[in-house]
């Protein structure tokens, strides 16, 4: 088995691993409400997929204010 002639750098060693960094979430138009949410998940708002009613959501009730 073959063994690295010289150390790594430091340098040399995060500059490889930049490619492994975190990739912005890509945000898509929910059908039936229009409000922003992850492609391929079903909308957190209205609870949809695909246009199709998926998950049955409580409405949240707004707390009266004093």
């Amino acid at each position: 088995m073959s063994v690295p002639k010289k150390r790594k750098s430091s340098s040399k060693t995060k500059k490889g691993r930049s490619g492994q960094a975190l990739k912005k979430v890509k945000l898509m138009k929910c059908q039936k409400c229009g409000k922003p949410t992850r492609s391929h998940q079903v909308c957190q708002s209205c609870g949809t997929y695909k246009g199709k009613t998926v998950l049955k959501l409580k409405s949240k009730a707004k707390k009266p204010t004093k």
